[in-house]
């Protein structure tokens, strides 16, 4: 027999995962084979379904795996440079779809539109950042944006920064977000102040502030839920 004519054999599998994938989505996969499958596009050459189960086990699940930055990622032997970099391209990414998504809709029908975008960009973040959801008059967001990053005075900062925002891109009313890296989801007092802050100063220029979201642990705090705005 020739051997050299003998395909690997985790090509059949990775084509089973694949068919497992198109027949059913992701609810038909194993956290470790999904993660085989992003691996494949990036290590065709190679057989990963144990660097999956690794970088699992280690990071603790398939989440946190998107959640490491690539110095993290690049611990694991077998994940190089571009390896790394196209795992937090696909996180970015899937940010970028929501925002789109929530942009190109008539009307901002679904508050939950919102939250899931800022669960996507917000949650495993290392580093406090704040965004601003900008709507216009007729409902329909027209911006996304990260407008800090890193340990701000947010009573003192957040107000002055949300209102010249607001003013540029002619919104007619915000949504406000920020992140706790490794936190509680409650709001702390210098939470609330912000808010109370904010809200104050964009209604001295006629806009609405429709919420506060924290972003924590792949899950959200709403302070309109909570009858705090």
């Amino acid at each position: 027999m020739d051997t050299r004519k003998l395909k690997p054999h985790y090509l059949g599998h990775r084509y089973r995962l694949r068919k497992k994938f198109i027949s059913g989505g992701f609810n038909n996969l194993a956290d470790y084979e999904i993660l085989e499958l992003v691996l494949a596009y990036v290590l065709p050459r190679k057989d990963v379904k144990v660097l999956a189960k690794e970088m699992i086990n280690k990071f603790g699940s398939l989440k946190q795996v998107f959640d490491a930055d690539t110095d993290e990622l690049k611990q694991i032997k077998g994940i190089s440079d571009y390896s790394a970099e196209f795992l937090l391209f696909l996180k970015k990414f899937t940010s970028l779809y929501l925002s789109l998504d929530i942009k190109e809709k008539d009307r901002l029908l679904s508050p939950e539109n919102v939250k899931d975008y800022l669960v996507s960009a917000l949650s495993g973040e290392k580093i406090e950042k704040f965004y601003a959801i900008i709507l216009n008059s007729g409902n329909r967001v027209t911006d996304c944006l990260e407008i800090e990053s890193g340990t701000v005075n947010k009573s003192l900062l957040i107000p002055r920064k949300i209102a010249e925002i607001a003013l540029k891109h002619r919104a007619a009313s915000i949504v406000i977000a920020h992140n706790h890296p490794g936190g509680t989801l409650k709001p702390s007092q210098s939470d609330i102040n912000a808010t109370v802050a904010v809200k104050k100063s964009l209604e001295s220029i006629e806009i609405s502030l429709l919420d506060h979201i924290i972003i924590s642990n792949n899950n959200y705090f709403s302070f309109k839920e909570y009858n705090l705005i």
